[in-house]
This record gives structure tokens, C-alpha cells and sequence, in this order.
């Protein structure tokens, strides 16, 4: 009997914790019963998101797109990618919400409020690529721990804010600042108030980019909560864990910024190629900054069907981290033969571009059409998966989509 209490009120303490709170009653729970707050709600109707994006992890929630559901110019909120490290944070307030600028490079502390942001400084608005460094993790072989992205992790909204650059030159940044990190409201999965679920940064030239924002609208309205409201840091072209949500501090650093997720392999990738599977050493991975160039057929959605003589059209967005596409070809006999096809400029720099082809095939049968970027710097996609690395980052292989002439 003793034994049974023991476990039962050991269950029931884990149960408080995750609920963050004692169960009152707890004591008349039927044995085997789960309460309702640890049972876990419909994402879809929560975020209000389209139900067809996959659902890869609820704690924290990480969910992406299909490749057809990204097909629009400007990605609407329904079809955004969610990546989460942490619980998003509770009881938001933006009448009291404050951002803080501090660190051993700062002039002076100071700290606004958000109506202070939106008044004080000049707003701006940009489309701007998001990408998880993580994106196309689930075709490294071997496997690579993390969510099992495939494809769907990527988007490019409209966010209006005020330029990072403007609020740190009101705080003052000294002579010896290096890198910017930022610091936000999100809950640690343990719960614990001490710890963070993830705090990065990046070097002062990015943090001082024209495009570089504190953003408090994404496409038009207030960000959704799981997306960073009230305020959340944008920085495209970069990987989106450099685009801290839900901030409320800035710190300017005198070194590089060694937050959560900032040292060992998180979020970098080896200085110099390794083998499949090998062991690399945390001094020997390098920080990843710019995204690699890369490509997305979002029509038609893979398995299409086509009557023999008829012209496939398709389209798809393309994109360079901080460069530009500057070429766009696409392949239907598996990367033998290539045909270039326009790519428009982007309407902002660091927006994706949008590309598209009217393609004939020469008989009936199965083929696939693929898709290949090439930026500014002669650099194109590999055709299928680029170096392995531990943590599978920066997969920019060529997107593919089946077709069936009938």
C-alpha cells in the first residue's frame, strides 16, 4: 500500500509539473486518467492553420508545409511554418510588453515599450525568406537527430516593423561591439524560470542590415502568437533561429554571443567536409550564417497527371540567403539535360523569386521534373544530398516532383 502511494503521488507531482501547477483533488483522479490540460489540443484550430501542414513534434511544437501549399507569392499565415524550442509564453500583455537593449557594448541600457517602438522609430516592411537551418534533414543518411523536416519548413511573408540598426544606435553601440543576442519570453520545456529554450544572435553586420527588424506585424496584422507576438526579431537569408520570437531583450556583445543553442553543434555545421557519420569536435564547427541557394516547385503537387501533347506549366519560388538568383533550370531526364526558365528579381532583397516553365514531354510514361537555383556567385544546387553533417543543416538539394504522361 505504501508503495502504491509512493508511485501514485510521484505521478502526481510529474503531472503538476508539467501543468506548472498543483492538481487540486488530485488524490480522486481515476487511476489510469490523464487531465484534460496535459492532453493535447488540435494545433490546427490553435494556431489557425491550414490542416493539410504535418505536425512533427507538440512539445514544442514544430510544424511544416507541403511543397503545394507554398505556392503563393507571399506566404500566407494559414500555410507558415511554426518552429518552437520551447512552451510558448502565457498570459501575453503588449501594453506592458518592454524590450530591453543592454550588454557590455551598449552605451546605456535603455528599455521601450512597444507603443515607444511603433511611435519613436520610422516603420518599415519587407518580404523576407525564413528558412530553418534544419529544413531537408530527413533525406541525410545516416539520420541526423531533430525534427525530420522534409521540405515544408520555409516561407517568405510581408513583416513590418522598425529597423533593428535604429533602436541600437538609440541605445548606443560602442566601438568593441561584435554580435548582437537576443533573449525572449518562451518557457523552457523543464519549466525552469533559469534556463532558456534558446537565446542566439549574429555578427553586428547583420544585426544592422536595412532588412534586419523588430517586427510586430506579418502580413498586414498583429504576428500570431506562435510566430513571435508581440515582437519577434527578422533576419532573412539567415537561418530562422537567428529570428528570436516573442523578444523582450537585445543584448549588445562584446564577443561572440554564447547563449543556448549557440555553442557546440548547434545551429553550425563542420569547418571542413567529414564522412558520413564521423564524429566532429565542437571547435572544429563552424557558426552557420547565409543560407545555401535553393528551390521549390509548388505547382502541381507531386504524382500529377498529364495527357500525352499537353504542356506542363510550372512554378516555384527559388532563393540565395543573402544573395540573388541569378539563373533557373529545370530537368525531366534526371539531371542529363538542363533548360533554363525565367526567375523574376525579387521585390526587396531578400525575398524569394518566383520561376516558371511550360515543359513538353516526348512520349507517355513516368517522369520527374527537377528543379535547379544558382546564385549570384556561379554557385547552383547539388542534385541530390550536399555534404553530411551531424546535425543535418543546409540540405539544398533539388526539389523533385513525380509526373505521370498518360
Amino acid at each position: 500500500m505504501k508503495r502504491r502511494n509512493f508511485t501514485k503521488n510521484a505521478l502526481l507531482g510529474s503531472m503538476a509539473a508539467l501543468l506548472g501547477t498543483d492538481i487540486v483533488f488530485g488524490a480522486h483522479m481515476p487511476s489510469g486518467y490523464s487531465p484534460l490540460g496535459l492532453q493535447d489540443p488540435d494545433p490546427f484550430k490553435l494556431f489557425n492553420i491550414d490542416p493539410q501542414l504535418v505536425v512533427l513534434n507538440n512539445k514544442p511544437w514544430n510544424i511544416e508545409a507541403r511543397a503545394h501549399l507554398l505556392d503563393d507569392k507571399i506566404t500566407p499565415n494559414k500555410f507558415m511554418f511554426i518552429r518552437n524550442n520551447g512552451l510558448i509564453p502565457e498570459d501575453i500583455d503588449a501594453a506592458s510588453w518592454k524590450l530591453t537593449i543592454d550588454g557590455e557594448s551598449v552605451q546605456q541600457t535603455k528599455t521601450y515599450t512597444l507603443a515607444q517602438l511603433k511611435s519613436k522609430f520610422q516603420q518599415h516592411t519587407y518580404q523576407l525568406t525564413l528558412e530553418c537551418g534544419g529544413n531537408g534533414r530527413s533525406e541525410f543518411d545516416p539520420p541526423a537527430k531533430g525534427n525530420q523536416w522534409t521540405i515544408g519548413a520555409v516561407s517568405c511573408a510581408t513583416w513590418t516593423g522598425v529597423r533593428l540598426r535604429d533602436v541600437l544606435e538609440d541605445a548606443g553601440i560602442k566601438s568593441d561591439a561584435v554580435y548582437v543576442g537576443y533573449h525572449a519570453a518562451d518557457i523552457h520545456l523543464s519549466r525552469d524560470p533559469n534556463k532558456e529554450p534558446i537565446s542566439r544572435g549574429a555578427p553586428m553586420a547583420k544585426a544592422l542590415q536595412d532588412e534586419t527588424l523588430l517586427a510586430f506585424k506579418m502580413n498586414g496584422q498583429d504576428i500570431p502568437i506562435a510566430h513571435g507576438y508581440p515582437l519577434r526579431l527578422v533576419a532573412g537569408g539567415w537561418p530562422a533561429s537567428v529570428s528570436g520570437k516573442w523578444i523582450n531583450r537585445i543584448s549588445i556583445r562584446n564577443k561572440i554571443h554564447d547563449g543556448t543553442k549557440m555553442t557546440g553543434t548547434a545551429y553550425r555545421v563542420p569547418c571542413n567536409p567529414v564522412g558520413p557519420g564521423e564524429k566532429v569536435k565542437d571547435e572544429d564547427m563552424c557558426i552557420i550564417e547565409s543560407m545555401p541557394v535553393k528551390s521549390l516547385i509548388t505547382y502541381p503537387k507531386s504524382g500529377a497527371t498529364l495527357n500525352m501533347g499537353k504542356k506542363l506549366n510550372i512554378r516555384g519560388h527559388a532563393w540565395a540567403g543573402e544573395l540573388e538568383v541569378s539563373k533557373m533550370e529545370y530537368s525531366i531526364d534526371f539531371g542529363a539535360t538542363w533548360h533554363t526558365c525565367p526567375v523574376e528579381k525579387p521585390v526587396n532583397r531578400l525575398a524569394w523569386q518566383h520561376f516558371s516553365a511550360s515543359i513538353s514531354f516526348p512520349k507517355k510514361g513516368y517522369y520527374e521534373v527537377w528543379a535547379r537555383a544558382t546564385d549570384t556567385q556561379g554557385i547552383s544546387q547539388p542534385m541530390l544530398l550536399p555534404g553530411w553533417n551531424p546535425k543535418g543543416y543546409l540540405n539544398n538539394a533539388c526539389h523533385r516532383i513525380a509526373v505521370k504522361i498518360t
